[in-house]
């Protein structure tokens, strides 16, 4: 007699993630939920108009594989304006659905079984699988954790060099950095650069907050800079520009060589993107101030949530980018990261994500990130909850 099939699993230590978790318990509690990084605010209007009017005018078809041409050259021209960098839109630019398929088409495209990644912890959570699905090997380098509230999470590229094999193929960046929000600087392009010249190791470097950075400090894009672009695939996000998480639409930029590779996965997964939206993206685009402002914009919700929180027991920790803070609630509690969000959570009524699960091992700091990106009253209900701890 024949038994039923059975799965050998490719993620074996994976289950639900914190994110579901949380967002199902804030669900059920009624609770605000800062967890996971989305607004609660309008997008743009216009924005919305223009995917209504591309629906109506009959945009509803496959468009091309790599992207509309016409978006393609527009993102053509936004990156030479803002990185100085010349990039062909026709061989360098896919668009692609969201920026998470960009760094997952991109791992696909590079890794055989037993290349090494690089991956800095915490680290986005869906970093670690996607190695381990297509057979790499991560290795874990955790950031140094900011000593006092001036400092921030920082790369020991002195432990880098150490990490660094002949199996290495790949180091992982995220600039502006989720979860903490720190930034790259040019002491770590600098380094960066010292430690891959000369070698085949190759970059990802995962730029989907790039607009979303604070006080002066200037994002440094692997587009930048010569030397690191020919070794590297660069992913963004339009969702977190433009606050519509929810339509999936980012792009890759790759030099030609890569991005020929990148694009021999990418057609037999996610071959067409929503037409409707690229065409309104095309035409929005250029204008320039809704990305231009948008770090200002969210630096003064930012600042808001911080003077809020100082009627708290939480500490801050600096964020330059992104729209998460990290606090620390060491001096209210002792409990563990995850047992404490979830107890906020169900006696707050305020949900956050514990740090922890940025880490493999779950690494514990007493840490939770909170998501700024909300109407100011959100922040200020939030706030009001929180002084109850």
């Amino acid at each position: 007699m024949l038994s039923n099939p059975s799965i050998h699993s490719k993620l074996p230590n994976v289950g639900t993630t914190i994110f579901t978790i949380m967002s199902s318990l804030a669900n059920e509690h009624k609770a605000i939920n800062l967890g996971q990084g989305f607004p609660d605010y309008p997008m743009n209007a216009e924005l919305v108009e223009l995917v209504n009017k591309a629906m109506k005018d009959g945009y509803n078809q496959y468009t091309h594989m790599c992207g509309l041409p016409a978006l393609r050259e527009r993102i053509a021209e936004k990156i030479g304006t803002l990185y100085t960098t010349k990039v062909d839109p026709e061989t360098e630019i896919t668009i692609t659905p969201g920026g998470t398929y960009a760094i997952y088409t991109a791992l696909t495209t590079i890794l055989q079984p037993g290349d090494e990644v690089i991956v800095f912890e915490p680290a986005y959570d869906s970093y670690i699988p996607n190695i381990e699905i297509n057979g790499g090997v991560p290795v874990l380098i955790p950031l140094v954790h900011p000593e006092s509230r001036s400092d921030s999470y920082r790369i020991d590229w002195d432990l880098v060099r150490q990490k660094i094999s002949p199996k290495t193929k790949l180091i992982m960046l995220n600039t502006p950095h989720n979860p903490t929000g720190a930034v790259l600087g040019a002491e770590d392009i600098k380094q960066l650069q010292q430690i891959v010249a000369g070698t085949g190791i190759f970059v990802l470097s995962d730029e989907v907050y790039e607009h979303l950075i604070f006080d002066n400090r200037k994002h440094e894009s692997m587009l930048r800079y010569t030397d690191l672009y020919q070794r590297s695939f660069v992913c963004f996000s339009f969702g977190k520009v433009y606050d519509c998480t929810g339509w999936k639409m980012g792009y890759c930029v790759a030099p030609p060589a890569l991005m020929k590779e990148f694009r021999k996965v990418h057609q037999f997964n996610a071959f067409s993107c929503s037409t409707p939206v690229q065409y309104a993206l095309t035409e929005f685009l250029p204008r320039k101030e809704s990305y231009l402002q948008l770090g200002a914009f969210l630096q003064k919700k930012r600042d808001h949530f911080l003077g809020l929180m100082k009627q708290t027991r939480f500490e801050p920790l600096p964020s330059y980018g992104s729209y998460f803070q990290l606090y620390s609630y060491a001096a209210i509690s002792d409990e563990n990261e995850k047992d404490f969000a979830i107890r906020v959570t169900k006696e707050c009524g305020v949900a956050g994500i514990p740090v922890s699960a940025f880490y493999k091992n779950g690494h514990d700091n007493k840490v939770l990130r909170f998501c700024f990106s909300k109407k100011e009253a959100t922040l200020e209900e939030a706030a009001m909850r929180l002084k109850k701890l």
